[in-house]
């Protein structure tokens, strides 16, 4: 691992937490490091969780959520004890983790944010996250991740909201007997994640 080792995971071995390591080949043309990650792994993206950083009442907060999915703000903030949350600046979230866009970790934050893990990470065996670096992955039991990042468990996952244009086109491809879904919908739509 000489040369490959980050912050994440230096952190996960001084805690003694068990991890396998996966590096792929980040291409920086890709929409979405996320799905970047779950394509070149091969793994459901259901398994992939991505790391987003937002604020809560004026204090950074690390939302922890599928690939395929969307943080639910509102939920995050509930979790953290407050009423409004918004996404944070991208250099704000950088900063205050010491990694970059794309590859903020959970784990070994610079600054220890509080971290909400979305419930749906405990119904697996083990799960992805970034391990600090785009193009590098931790696959781990996701009760070691609940340890390892000091993180608390709640459903502040949603399923990703359709554009209105999206929508349309999909209640057209229902109309139409063509079943278009709100997966290939989603899937149409170009997001980035922190």
């Amino acid at each position: 691992m000489a040369g490959r080792g980050t912050t994440a995971t230096m952190a996960l071995e001084r805690a003694k937490i068990p991890f396998t390591l996966h590096e792929y080949a980040h291409d920086p043309r890709h929409e979405s490091y996320g799905t970047e990650a779950s394509e070149a792994l091969g793994v459901s993206p259901d398994r992939v969780f991505k790391t987003l950083v937002a604020e809560v009442e004026g204090a950074l907060v690390t939302g922890v959520v599928p690939v395929g999915a969307q943080l639910d703000l509102k939920a995050l903030a509930a979790a953290c004890g407050g009423k409004k949350a918004a996404m944070a600046q991208v250099t704000a979230a950088e900063r205050a983790t010491g990694y970059v866009a794309g590859g903020i970790s959970p784990v070994g934050q610079r600054k220890r944010l509080p971290v909400v893990v979305d419930s749906s990470a405990m119904g697996f065996g083990t799960v992805f996250c970034s391990a600090g670096r785009r193009g590098l992955e931790i696959e781990l039991a996701p009760a070691d991740l609940v340890r390892a990042a000091g993180a608390t468990v709640a459903d502040i996952g949603r399923p990703p909201r359709l554009s209105r244009v999206d929508q349309e086109a999909s209640e057209v491809g229902d109309h139409h007997g063509q079943g278009a879904d709100a997966r290939h919908a989603y899937d149409r739509t170009h997001r980035v994640e922190v």
